[in-house]
C-alpha cells in the first residue's frame, strides 16, 4: 500500500479521535453507575476520562487502526471500549434494577452527543473569531473537528441499535413491558448476529450512518446561523 505521510497523519488523527470518544462513552456509563450507587466502576478505575482506563487491546487499537489502514484514512475507524462493569443490585432504590441499568446503558450514547454538540461549538466558536481559516492548519484542523463531530453521532446512534449487546438493547428492555421480556430475551441470544449484519452487509450502516449525518448537518446550519457565519 501506498500511504503518504498526510494520509499517515490523518490515520494518526482519526485514531487519536476515536480513543478520546471511546472513553467519553464508557466514562459515560461508570459516571451514571456511580451516581446510582454502584461503586463498581469506581472500584476498578472507570471513573475517569483516560482514555487508557477504558481501552481495548482489540477494539480500540487493532481494530480501528486496521480498518482506516485498509480503507486508507476513507473509512470512520470504527472501534469499541473495555465494556464498564455495574451491578444493578447495588443501585439505589430510588429506581428500579431495570430502570437503573437503562440509565446506565443510555448515558453512552448521550455523552457522544454531547461531546460531538461541544466540538461542533468550539469549533464555530474558532471560525467566527477568525481563530481558523481555510489554508493550511486552520483547514487540517477544521477538517479533523468536523470528523470528530460525525464520529460522535455516529457512535451514538450505533450504540441506541436495539440489539444486544450494544446499549440500545438494554435501552429497549428498560422501556419494554415486562409480559414482552421473555421474548426479546429470547431474542437477544441472536443480538451478536443482528450487530455483525449491520456492520458487515452493504447498506445497512445507513441506519446509523445518515441519522448521524443529517444531526451534523442540521447542528452545523443552526450553530453557523446563531453565530453570523451564514
Amino acid at each position: 500500500m501506498d500511504f503518504s505521510p498526510e494520509l499517515i497523519r490523518w490515520i494518526i488523527q482519526g485514531l487519536i479521535i476515536l480513543i478520546l470518544s471511546i472513553a467519553v462513552h464508557e466514562f459515560g456509563h461508570a459516571y451514571v453507575a456511580h451516581k446510582l450507587g454502584d461503586r463498581t466502576p469506581s472500584s476498578q478505575g472507570r471513573l475517569t476520562l483516560n482514555p487508557l482506563a477504558h481501552a481495548d487491546p482489540i477494539g480500540t487499537l487493532l481494530f480501528p487502526i486496521l480498518g482506516l489502514v485498509f480503507t486508507k484514512g476513507a473509512g470512520f475507524g470504527f472501534g469499541w471500549g473495555r465494556p464498564v462493569e455495574v451491578q444493578p443490585i447495588l443501585f439505589t432504590r430510588r429506581f428500579t434494577m431495570r430502570t437503573g441499568h437503562l440509565f446506565v446503558a443510555i448515558a453512552g450514547p448521550v455523552m457522544n452527543l454531547l461531546f460531538g454538540l461541544l466540538i461542533a461549538l468550539v469549533h464555530v466558536i474558532l471560525l467566527r473569531t477568525g481563530t481558523l481559516t481555510d489554508l493550511g492548519f486552520g483547514a487540517e484542523l477544521s477538517r479533523a473537528l468536523q470528523y470528530a463531530v460525525r464520529l460522535n453521532f455516529i457512535l451514538a446512534f450505533f450504540n441506541l441499535i436495539p440489539a444486544p449487546p450494544l446499549d440500545g438493547g438494554a435501552v429497549v428492555r428498560g422501556l419494554l413491558p415486562y409480559k414482552w421480556l421473555d421474548g426479546f430475551d429470547r431474542f437477544s441470544t441472536y443480538g451478536p448476529f443482528v450487530l455483525m449484519a449491520v456492520i458487515f452487509i452493504p447498506g445497512l450502516s445507513l441506519l446509523f450512518v445518515m441519522p448521524a449525518l443529517w444531526l451534523q448537518d442540521g447542528l452545523y446550519t443552526v450553530l453557523l446561523a446563531l453565530f453570523g457565519l451564514t
